[in-house]
């Protein structure tokens, strides 16, 4: 079985404050929370990036400037975010991809999200795979629900996306496809032999689907994108006190956790010296 690939989303695009007063939001709080999450084993870093106000933003000056401070720090795999946030226009969504990231996310599909639509369209899903594929940034395919594979899938055809697809399966978003190991092993059985795949568990399906992943050749992504809890009405201290939870549970059933180059190497990506 491969190495554990542990990725860290330190802040996403709707968490606030209020869930968790340790979320980090500017670049340098950004930074140190990678590098906390790094020593305890996560190799890719998921970064969106908020203004001053601690609002989302697709500015590629705070973009350039977290990902200088978090390379400045360890050699983590920094992937963008072209999700933004809710209501964007593809086209803003996909600047940070000119700075040509190690990574980047790729959404291929319209899901609720909430009581917000994160819209994609065709065109949207089109624009930004041809930005990922002109920058050479290494794509990760989120998928909300199952349709979202077969549309993954055209795109391979068309030639925008090139096999072996790395997938992160976002699972008990309201609106989404539910956190269930049930529709994890539906999920894994979709994809195309010989691809890669995490699942980010929403909220309280994050430790189960992250077991369970753990133990069936996959990897996860943890973080406060996701969740703020570390256990039923206790809130997470910080993004690296999940990380360390899930590089101790794969630990305990006999999985080695990779290092970023280790991670490289699994994805396909060039190995940093």
């Amino acid at each position: 079985m491969d190495k554990l690939i542990i990725t860290a989303a330190l802040v996403g695009a709707e968490t606030t404050r209020e869930d968790n007063p340790n979320l980090p939001l500017s670049p340098e709080e950004l930074a140190e929370a990678a590098y906390d999450c790094w020593q305890e084993g996560a190799s890719i870093i998921h970064l969106h990036v908020r203004d001053a106000q601690g609002q989302p933003t697709q500015d590629i000056d705070t973009f350039a400037e977290a990902i200088r401070l978090i390379n400045e720090r360890c050699d983590a795999i920094v992937q963008i975010s072209t999700g933004g946030a809710v209501g964007l226009p593809w086209e803003e969504r996909a600047q940070p991809l000119s700075l040509k990231p190690e990574m980047a996310t790729l959404t291929t599909g319209t899901v609720n999200f909430g009581r917000d639509v994160f819209y994609n369209s065709s065109e949207y899903i089109e624009g930004i795979a041809k930005a990922i594929q002109e920058n050479g940034v290494k794509p990760e395919i989120e998928i909300f629900d199952v349709g979202m594979i077969d549309n993954a899938l055209r795109l391979v055809r068309r030639g925008l996306l090139t096999p072996p697809l790395h997938f992160d399966f976002v699972m008990g978003v309201p609106g989404g496809i539910g956190g269930t190991v049930k529709n994890l092993l539906h999920l894994v059985e979709s994809i195309p032999p010989g691809s890669s795949w995490s699942v980010a568990g929403i909220g309280r399906a994050e430790l189960p689907l992250a077991t369970v992943a753990i133990i069936m050749g996959g990897h996860v992504r943890v973080g406060f994108e996701d969740n703020v809890y570390y256990s039923r009405g206790v809130k997470a201290e910080s993004n690296a006190q999940l990380v360390a939870r899930i590089a101790r549970l794969a630990k305990e059933l006999g999985r080695e956790v990779a290092t970023p180059n280790e991670a490289r190497q699994l994805l396909g990506m060039a190995v940093k010296e």
